[in-house]
């Protein structure tokens, strides 16, 4: 590559840029020229004096991910691997351990895995740092490249060294990787109530949801007592799908809105008439793990006082991504607005707030492993709306409902504490007085606290 051609063509970019129409816009541009010409100066000498050959391409490309790696967790450039890979995941089918995971202090992090993989099945949980693969120190390369050595054709083997804070000693396991078929949606009858699970929001996961409930409602030959909506460790997915999902509960009003970088960038998305669920108590569960999509979902549904949200507080993720192709094999992920809830709120940092918080006392782990979110995350967009709200993880250690160890939960044949506490909730609403009250939520609400 030409260097002077290169220099040449950001200079004029930079000049397209910034109209030098007044002396501060002429600063701001004369900035410009000799940032541009910083770079060049670096650019150069890496070129001439890197102890190896390096090839102009990529160090182009570097700059440009370091460029977008300033600016926050989420914002980054997607070569053709990435843009096959980012397409492969939203379709919902790709091979490899099911795991959604971040950089974070040059090691990968676990955010969550995504339940019924081989992944979620050999234990690893959110929080988990992944040391070694098959032996090899992975601490200090790419998420890229760690991503890439996790995915493989099925049934070959890998193992991971795990760090788990908390744990005195890594954690070797041996996971068999599968074709990862994401089915969006699972559903079951517990109890004459229907559990839905969203296990991430990929292309039809609203439509699942609402073929899932006339499922439930079919099985039964009636409508159920209520609805367990599960969202637990759902890394969230396509902001179209969070709506649909919504709208499936929702009759009326606002879902969710994004605004972005101009005052009047705004944008309204509405739920259209009609409750699938025909008004029937609905209890939203979350956690650490669920973010993004699962926080637009549980948002509406809680600022709509048409659910009861439980479970431990939200991962926290209150940022639009934009994908803006580059290329026909490339593109831009680009952080373009923050998305707020029906009431003003925005998630970004503090997460969805449980109405009633039940932590997971079923996992023997609970305790010591320290939670990961949003707020974690080097560079991550500051909420600009504060709630004044300094205990948002209040604590529950003391509260007789969860005194239990996981042992005699087991004992008891309970192994998902929560799920268990969710629907213990509905049913004592069916035996209440309460049940014919006009809001159900509330009723929930003062029944899950007792």
């Amino acid at each position: 590559m030409n260097s002077s051609f290169l220099r040449s063509a950001l200079a004029l970019g930079a000049l397209a840029l910034i109209p030098a129409t007044t002396a501060a816009l002429a600063e701001a541009e004369a900035s410009n020229y000799a940032a541009l010409d910083e770079f060049m100066d670096v650019f150069q000498r890496v070129r001439s004096d890197y102890v190896e050959k390096v090839d102009d391409e990529k160090l182009i490309r570097g700059a440009i991910s370091g460029m977008l790696s300033s600016l926050d967790p989420h914002s980054s450039f997607l070569d053709a691997s990435d843009f096959a890979n980012l397409r492969t995941q939203t379709e919902g089918s790709y091979g490899g351990l099911g795991l959604s995971v971040t950089m974070e202090d040059g090691a990968v992090k676990v955010i969550a895995p995504t339940a019924d993989t081989p992944a979620f099945r050999a234990g690893i949980k959110a929080g988990d740092y992944i040391t070694h693969l098959d032996g090899v120190l992975i601490y200090g390369g790419t998420l890229d490249e760690a991503v890439e050595k996790m995915r493989g054709a099925p049934n070959t083997s890998i193992d991971l060294t795990i760090v788990r804070p908390g744990r005195d000693k890594p954690i070797e396991v041996t996971i068999t990787r599968e074709i990862i078929d994401i089915k969006p949606v699972k559903w079951e009858v517990q109890n004459n109530i229907g559990v839905i699970q969203i296990i991430s929001f990929s292309a039809d996961t609203g439509a699942d949801v609402r073929s899932a409930i006339r499922s439930i409602d079919k099985s039964l030959g009636h409508k159920p007592t209520g609805y367990v909506l599960d969202m637990r460790s759902n890394p969230g997915g396509l902001l179209d799908e969070a709506v649909a999902v919504s709208d499936v509960f929702l009759d009326h009003g606002e879902i969710v809105s994004q605004r972005g970088r101009h005052k009047g960038d705004i944008e309204r998305y509405y739920a259209k008439a009609g409750d699938d669920t025909k008004g029937a108590p609905v209890i939203v569960l979350v956690d650490s793990g669920s973010a993004s999509a699962s926080e637009i979902v549980a948002g509406a549904l809680q600022d709509q006082h048409r659910a009861l949200i439980m479970g431990e507080r939200s991962f926290g993720k209150g940022s639009v991504q934009t994908l803006l192709p580059m290329s026909q094999t490339t593109a831009l992920r680009l952080t373009t607005a923050r998305y707020y809830t029906p009431s003003g709120r925005s998630v970004q940092e503090g997460g969805i707030k449980p109405d009633v918080r039940v932590p997971q006392i079923s996992d023997p782990d609970y305790k010591t492993r320290p939670k990961f979110r949003e707020s974690d995350l080097r560079r991550h967009l500051i909420n600009e709306i504060k709630t004044d709200d300094p205990a948002l993880e209040e604590d529950a250690k003391d509260d007789p409902r969860f005194a239990m160890s996981a042992e005699e939960l087991k004992a008891k044949g309970i192994e998902d504490f929560q799920l268990h506490y969710a629907l213990q909730t509905i049913a004592r609403l069916a035996k209440s007085p309460a049940q014919h009250t006009s809001n159900s939520t509330e009723a929930l609400k003062k029944i899950a606290a007792k």
